[in-house]
């Protein structure tokens, strides 16, 4: 167990190498997990019964405090398919078009107040700007002292679940500093700013100039004929908060690393990201590869469940390892370089890319987290001339929440491009 806290992906990495495609964790607390890193039988698992293999449920044991059980994240069976259906719409198609000169604006924005020549990690300024990116697309919180006071309060609320996801008993106020009172006058803090938006909205009624992602959701109606109340709307908007701030974030700061330490790349990306996506697209792709940001993804059995020779008993968590996955030789020639170029012209035969997770599950914000990192690295690449604070490796993979960060939050030093 503290090996798996403390340094996930060594130990995933350790224990594929030991036991092969499939092993088993003890993981303390939260039980037996049953790894698995085969394309076959993950695809096996993501197409299974979504009754038999239940992802809510296990996921709400450690999700519960931040964003409810009413939320897409953490429900199963019918909820989570009426969940699913209200939420898809807005992230799609054309509807996601139009955010993009929103994101291209505020990524130059942010690109234009780094320091120059001198040494600066640019982790917390991506974090700022997914922050501000899901405040104003994804809220459409408009009201200058609700939108400040969400900005103050969903980083530290998140920064504060971080105790509470790995230890849950710790969940419960203990008194004064306790980290559960902490993180409960912060939820309710958060959840009242929320409801105050909900309710000003709900008496405003529709409008139709409006174009975020929180408009959309309430006029949106299921199959018989009913809106999302406002405590769902609540949970689903600190979901898309949880899903899409941190990790978002953190695959930039891993894109902007990798790149400045791979010069080729840098060279490309520079001369062709802005006339053509299909470089940075594949750029973004292998950065998703080789640090996905959620290494592993979970389905509690309801029912005993054969995954190849093995009859697993009803109750045992089997987790698709992602992180496995993506570092196949057999599938990644080189696996562990990176080399965008392996995705041009090239799609990855199913279930063997998996950064946003797949079946009835696969991340609904997906489109949207691809929209925004390709604004936010034309804007870095074409703005400013970038090289890594310290020349050599990539930095090293810090785990934080349920994602791996570079470790020093990618120091880089910039300078003004030429011409």
């Amino acid at each position: 167990m503290p090996a798996w806290v403390l340094e996930p992906l060594r130990t995933l990495r350790w224990c594929a190498q030991q036991y092969g495609e499939v092993f088993t964790l003890d993981l303390g607390p939260f039980g037996r997990f049953v790894f698995v890193c085969d394309p076959e039988r993950i695809r096996g698992i993501f197409t299974g019964d979504s009754d038999v293999l239940r992802a809510g449920e296990p996921n709400g044991e450690v999700l519960e405090p931040i964003v409810g059980l009413r939320s897409v994240l953490t429900s199963d069976g019918v909820r989570h398919l009426r969940q699913r259906k209200l939420l898809l719409p807005p992230f799609h198609g054309k509807r996601l078009e139009q955010y993009r000169p929103w994101m291209r604006g505020a990524a130059g924005a942010m690109v234009d107040r780094w320091p120059l020549g001198q040494p600066f990690a640019v982790a917390p300024s991506l974090q700022r700007l997914t922050l501000e990116v899901i405040v104003e697309l994804i809220f459409g919180v408009q009201d200058r002292h609700r939108r400040e006071r969400l900005l103050d309060l969903l980083p530290r609320m998140s920064k504060a679940a971080t105790t509470i996801m790995f230890l849950p008993a710790l969940a419960r106020d203990l008194g004064p500093g306790s980290p559960g009172r902490r993180f409960t006058r912060l939820r309710e803090e958060t959840d009242a700013v929320i409801m105050a938006e909900l309710a000003e909205r709900r008496h405003s009624g529709e409008d139709q100039n409006r174009s975020d992602i929180l408009s959309l959701l309430l006029t949106a109606r299921d199959e018989q004929g009913q809106r999302l109340t406002d405590e769902e709307l609540r949970d689903e908007l600190l979901t898309l908060l949880f899903a899409g701030h941190e990790t978002t974030a953190t695959a930039l700061a891993w894109a902007i690393d990798l790149v400045l330490h791979h010069p080729p790349v840098q060279q490309r990306l520079v001369s062709e990201a802005a006339a053509d996506d299909e470089y940075l697209d594949a750029v973004i792709k292998e950065v998703h590869r080789l640090r996905p940001t959620v290494p592993n993804v979970v389905r509690r059995l309801h029912e005993p469940f054969e995954l190849g020779p093995w009859e697993l008993p009803e109750g045992t968590v089997v987790s698709p390892a992602i992180y496995l996955a993506h570092r196949r030789s057999d599938l990644y020639p080189d696996p562990h370089a990176f080399r965008p170029e392996r995705f041009l012209g090239a799609q990855a035969p199913s279930y063997t890319w998996l950064p946003f997770g797949g079946g009835v599950r696969r991340c609904i914000g997906a489109g949207f987290a691809t929209l925004e990192m390709q604004e936010v690295l034309r804007a870095v690449f074409s703005r400013v001339e970038l090289r890594a604070a310290s020349p050599g490796r990539p930095e090293r993979p810090k785990r934080r929440t349920v994602t791996s960060v570079p470790s020093r939050g990618t120091r880089v030093v910039a300078q003004r491009r030429a011409g």
